[in-house]
């Protein structure tokens, strides 16, 4: 099934009030090409493509669905960022699109995926513990300050994933739920491919840059709009800070004490006042750019996913985004 482009007027998007500095979730200051492409003959990709098919076939009518980009009927300006799209979730459209089938590194929003595969395969009560693993050394990477021995429980590992990005708590949830962050990645995989995001491949749970790690903004509204039909997920998502107690390999009390890195939750972007922005999720690394992707609202209570990528900053990140909040 197709889906129909929606025409409306343009609501215009409120000013932003930004005072923000960009702040990095990951890091990789080498710009990749991604593996994938330089065979698009080879048996990966065929099969991968002809799954593709499969799942668009099966899951069209529950599915917004776009070949290309969509603009019509629309004032977007997303002339600073490589691609962006907004969905709307209940009447199946496709308001806006650019370049939503590239392949594109993902920087954070990988975790949107991570933790739909931690809610899928574990419980809140279950009670993880940290290896030698945790202590990346990337500079520049986001981290809670795991050490080896420390533990938590899944409930709070989720709230410090998706709040803070924390990358050492992502490698912790990954072997926990996958036995190795191999083992992750390749369920990880495995549910991309099951919600028909066939254009992507993971290896890591964080998004740090990996030249095998690469999604598009097709398949990302794919795996949010899996992960919004959590109930935690959205209580997660729409928090603004979070306090807790997790504990050193002696009992000892550490505590977790984080803010929602989301604009639009902090009062520092403001959404059209007919949308409100019940929460999302924030990427950056250097091969990234700025990345974002949000769930929101409208007036009526429609639901909506809308993404950006590789925005050059921060702020224009927020602009480009509220621009296509805009269209809602």
């Amino acid at each position: 099934m197709k889906c129909i482009n929606k025409f409306g007027k343009k609501i215009s998007a409120l000013a932003l009030g930004l005072a923000m500095v960009s702040g990095l979730t990951a890091c990789g200051a080498k710009e990749y090409g991604f593996a994938y492409d330089r065979d698009r003959n080879n048996s990966s990709y065929s099969a991968a493509a002809h799954a593709q098919g499969e799942m668009l076939q099966t899951y069209a009518d529950d599915l917004c669905v776009a070949s290309g980009d969509v603009s019509e009927g629309t004032d977007v300006d997303m002339s600073q960022a490589t691609a962006a799209g907004l969905f709307d979730i209940a009447s199946r459209n496709v308001i806006y699109a650019k370049n939503i089938h590239q392949k594109m590194n993902p920087a954070s929003l990988t975790k949107v995926l991570t933790a739909l595969c931690a809610l899928e395969h574990s419980n809140p009560e279950d009670v993880l513990t940290a290896t030698e693993n945790v202590n990346i050394t990337e500079s520049g990477a986001v981290k809670l300050g795991l050490k080896a021995g420390d533990t938590m429980t899944m409930d709070q590992a989720l709230y410090a994933l998706l709040l803070r990005s924390s990358n050492d708590v992502a490698i912790m949830i990954a072997e926990h739920v996958g036995g190795s962050v191999e083992g992750f990645a390749e369920m990880m995989n495995a549910t991309a491919n099951r919600l028909g995001a066939t254009n992507s491949h993971f290896v890591n749970p964080h998004g740090l840059t990996d030249p095998d790690h690469y999604t598009t903004v097709y398949d990302l509204y794919l795996i949010m709009n899996a992960a919004v039909k959590y109930d935690k997920f959205i209580e997660i998502i729409h928090t603004p800070s979070y306090i807790s107690v997790y504990h050193d390999q002696n009992g000892g009390e550490k505590k977790i004490d984080i803010a929602n890195s989301n604009a639009y939750l902090k009062q520092e972007a403001f959404a059209p006042n007919n949308v409100t922005v019940i929460g999302g999720k924030t990427g950056t690394t250097s091969a990234a750019g700025s990345c974002l992707m949000i769930y929101s609202k409208d007036s009526t209570g429609n639901p909506y996913i809308s993404i950006v990528l590789q925005a050059e900053d921060r702020t224009v990140m927020y602009t480009e985004m509220t621009d296509l909040l805009g269209e809602i």
